[in-house]
Formats: C-alpha cells, sequence, structure tokens
C-alpha cells in the first residue's frame, strides 16, 4: 500500500465510524475551537456541517474562511497512544446556497437523521469546507501529509 493510500484508508474509516469533529478558526489572532457533527464525501475533497448563523464560529469563518478540522479515533484509554489515528483537515469555508443544498444536506442528514430539525432551520447555516491537505498522526507521533488536487 502506497503512503497515499494509507492516508486515504485511514481519512475514509474515520469519516465513516465518527461522527464529530472538532473546528478550528480564529478571530484577530485568538484560536477558537467548535465540535462539529460533519459527514465527508469519499473522494476526500470536501467536509460539511451544520451551525447556527449567531454562532462564533460562523462569525469567525464569515471573517476568515481559512479553517482546520480535526477528526480522531481515539477512545480516552491508555491504547490511544499506539493505536488511535488522527487527521487535522486543512482547508476554505463557505456556506452553501443554490441548487446544490438540498442534495449535500441530504448527505449529511444521512449520517445525521437525529439533527434534521436542526439542520433545515432557516437560522442555520450549511457549510462546506474544501480541503487542501490532510496531516495525519498514527502511533501518537508518525506524522504524514497529502495535498488534495481540486
Amino acid at each position: 500500500m502506497t503512503h497515499y493510500e494509507d492516508i486515504k484508508k485511514h481519512i475514509r474509516k474515520l469519516f465513516t465510524n465518527q461522527k464529530l469533529a472538532v473546528l478550528s478558526t480564529h478571530h484577530s489572532g485568538q484560536p477558537y475551537a467548535s465540535l462539529i457533527a460533519f459527514v465527508g464525501k469519499y473522494d476526500l475533497k470536501k467536509i460539511f456541517f451544520v451551525t447556527p448563523r449567531t454562532t462564533r464560529k460562523f462569525t469567525n469563518l464569515s471573517t476568515d474562511s481559512r479553517v482546520a478540522i480535526l477528526i480522531n479515533s481515539s477512545l480516552n484509554l491508555d491504547s490511544d497512544f499506539h493505536e488511535a489515528v488522527s487527521v487535522t483537515a486543512l482547508g476554505s469555508a463557505n456556506e452553501i446556497n443554490g441548487s446544490e443544498k438540498d442534495e449535500i444536506l441530504g448527505f449529511y442528514l444521512s449520517k445525521h437523521p437525529y439533527l434534521e430539525a436542526f439542520a433545515i432551520s432557516p437560522t442555520c447555516a450549511l457549510v462546506e469546507v474544501t480541503i487542501t491537505t490532510y496531516v495525519m498522526v498514527k502511533n501518537f507521533q508518525h506524522v504524514m501529509e497529502m495535498h488534495i488536487d481540486q
């Protein structure tokens, strides 16, 4: 298995098995982290989440679209130091409007059906993150990087 195939396999597994991720934004140089329910595309080019437009995270990404998303498989056990995989996705976030919104919202709700009332609320935004780079950490210190061609 090549270096990139290994990274892709782990990212897809995280996309399938994990429901939550940590979104990092910033305002005036001050970092801010938020827990989000996410869904990722199989081609690894996009990650989607829903957030109220009144949140600090939405205000931050509206001001500067650069974001980082951390997804990991840790279980808060000692074994995580040797078994957990963590991926940071770097990219640019934008609210989705228009004809593609319904299809992507359906994709999001296929993973998170219990969030339907929240996700379809007119006060919420469906956010698309276009990924440029993934940084994966295995065995607590083995770091691999993969750049995404759009």
